[in-house]
């Protein structure tokens, strides 16, 4: 095996595969980056049997072959070399010895037939603007549980409609609903699919290192998901078992509604939620006639008040949140202006960006007791 290539192509994919090569593992070649040499192509997977991931960058092929290189110290290494071509050649068994330049490594690599067999992907099912989808996904990961006994609760559901697509994730205490209009190509039924948290942080990087692909591919089997974006190809296990009935959760009569600068309201909570109980990271907020109250208390530190004008003139109200859900939103909400929607102080609150715009983004999160 010999090939020749440009320190930036390839670091380019290496840079993007280290999200999915497993760092602690148990099983050595999954530490490793599978590296398969032919023609004027070097083809590279990595995978954690979770995810995986394929790409492609142009080489200058002397002798076919495929190897299987330590994926983080390969990085390190290339990333050290100087802006030149790279040779690679292997030697005795799996050893191979990288030439840039005066400089010279020799590494030691893991027979490629160890390297699990990655499935290739099926006929594409539905093409997604790449912009929308990491909109899509930012609004919504922050909302995945983190818990692992919440098995289908570990990913967000993807509804793709031959008019929208949707995105939906919940943790049991919060849920972040987002919709576009939006007409997809080659998606002519319902497609629900359940996608890993991993696989969806994953994608986001893919899009933002893949500037020059518009659209992303997708397929699926009866078990993973691909995505596909130009030479690069995401693969991702398919969680499987029953979503909850989001729709139930969406709120119908929260009529006591204040609208308030973005900006504004995150700074206040901020503030206040200096002072707020490391535990429950209670902030209460109360309306009244014209103003919005946001207090906070901790039994050592002492108490936080800040009141902000606002539009109200509705019953008194006052309910606790989890600031930390309040900012999540607020951090992932690009529009200026956003409206907090009551029903009373122990039911379920609205936050909805506005102008609402392409997207319609909708958070539902439950109060605390006060």
């Amino acid at each position: 095996m010999e090939f020749t290539v440009r320190k930036f192509d390839l670091l380019q994919e290496l840079t993007l595969i280290q999200g999915v090569v497993e760092r602690k593992t148990t099983i050595p070649i999954l530490a490793n980056v599978l590296m398969r040499a032919e023609s004027g192509e070097l083809k590279i997977e990595a995978t954690d049997l979770e995810i995986g991931l394929k790409s492609v960058c142009v080489s200058k092929t002397t002798v076919p072959g495929t190897i299987t290189l330590p994926a983080k110290r390969l990085y390190e290494i290339v990333r050290a070399l100087p802006d030149k071509e790279i040779k690679f050649k292997r030697g005795e068994a799996n050893w191979i010895a990288v030439t840039c330049g005066s400089t010279r490594f020799r590494i030691a690599g893991l027979p490629q037939e160890d390297f699990p067999v990655l499935p290739e992907p099926k006929a594409v099912v539905g093409r997604i603007p790449a912009d929308v989808l990491s909109k899509l996904i930012t609004r919504t990961i922050f909302s995945i549980s983190t818990e692992d006994s919440k098995y289908t609760l570990s990913g967000a559901l993807l509804v793709m409609k031959p008019g929208s697509i949707t995105m939906i994730a919940t943790d049991g205490h919060r849920l972040a609903h987002v919709e576009k209009s939006e007409v997809l190509e080659d998606v002519d039924e319902e497609i629900k699919v359940l996608v890993p948290k991993k696989a969806m942080a994953e994608l986001v990087r893919m899009i933002s290192e893949s500037p020059d692909v518009d659209r992303v591919a997708f397929s699926r089997d009866e078990n993973h998901l691909f995505f596909g974006m130009g030479k690069r190809l995401l693969i991702s296990r398919m969680l499987t078992g029953q979503f909850p009935n989001y729709e139930a959760v969406l709120p119908r009569n929260n009529d006591r509604i204040v609208s308030i600068n973005r900006d504004e309201i995150t700074s206040a909570i901020k503030r206040v939620a200096i002072l707020s109980d490391e535990r429950s990271r209670t902030v209460k907020i109360a309306l009244t006639n014209g103003s919005m109250e946001i207090t906070a208390s901790h039994s050592d530190l002492g108490e936080a008040h800040e009141t902000l004008e606002v539009d109200y003139n509705k019953e008194d109200l006052q309910v606790g949140f989890n600031f930390q859900y309040l900012l999540d939103f607020l951090a992932n909400a690009d529009e200026t202006e956003v409206s907090f929607e009551f029903k009373d102080s122990e039911s379920a609150a609205q936050l909805r960006t506005q102008p609402a715009g392409d997207y319609n983004y909708r958070y539902v999160v439950m109060p605390m007791r006060i």
